[in-house]
């Protein structure tokens, strides 16, 4: 049976959890309905014991920075080493970053500020698991924190001006993105309005809550998600993924 591991490494700010899901519903939401998850709070200390008893494992994002003093985080990053070969690991923002830390990236905050609103990757590398075919890809972002370097063995298979390693991969059975497909664009606005002033200069704010407003890829990279976890058939839905 396919199962899928969500590793809950965040939660959505406290004044919006009543309004909206929380990240591991987002994921059970992509996935799709009739596919057995089980979540695990990696901040409480549970991770799977074993990774192979999966068909995947997501790691979700993260208010934290991979390089924080936290007691989870480590334990995390040898989880996901051990992992790596067992079972088809996919990381979102957070998770692409802890990723790319654990198989010898490096990730810092970057001086290039806050990347919000919905921001287009050029598809650089085209993997079997991507249909529909796509040359690039607009996906909500919310973060400051990028990938700035990565080990050789990493093939970087998304990226744009303002974050050059947007999607990575390593092998068959690892995969990342930086952007946000389980985030509605509702939510993406507000978590701009929550951060706007004190956290996100306005104009940075005004201009991506306009970018909000246009299509986004969701649903082609749910679609490619789906395929990756090995969900099939992989959907193609023309009015995005309903999450």
């Amino acid at each position: 049976m396919t199962r899928i591991a969500i590793l809950e490494t965040g939660h959505p700010p406290e004044h919006l959890r009543d309004a909206f899901d929380d990240y591991p519903a987002r994921f059970r939401a992509l996935l799709g309905e009739n596919v057995p998850t089980v979540r695990f709070d990696v901040q409480s200390g549970h991770l799977p014991e074993d990774a192979s008893a999966f068909t995947g494992a997501i790691v979700t994002g993260s208010a934290a920075g991979v390089y924080d003093d936290l007691p989870w985080i480590s334990p995390l990053v040898e989880w996901l080493r051990a992992a790596r070969g067992r079972t088809r690991l996919l990381g979102i923002c957070f998770g692409h970053q802890v990723l790319a830390h654990a198989f010898g990236g490096k990730v810092e905050k970057s001086d290039k500020g806050w990347g919000v609103g919905l921001h287009r990757y050029d598809v650089v590398s085209h993997e079997p698991w991507m249909h529909p075919r796509a040359p690039s890809i607009a996906i909500p972002v919310s973060h400051q924190d990028q990938v700035v370097a990565v080990a050789p063995d990493t093939r970087v298979i998304a990226s744009s001006p303002f974050t050059p390693y947007a999607g990575l991969a390593w092998g068959e059975d690892a995969i990342s993105f930086q952007c946000h497909p389980e985030f509605q664009p509702a939510y993406a606005a507000a978590l701009i309005e929550a951060r706007r002033g004190h956290r996100i200069p306005h104009d940075v704010a005004d201009e991506a809550l306009l970018s909000l407003e246009g299509a986004n890829d969701r649903a082609v990279l749910t679609a490619w998600i789906r395929a990756y976890l090995l969900l099939t058939p992989p959907p193609v839905e023309a009015d995005g993924s309903g999450i």
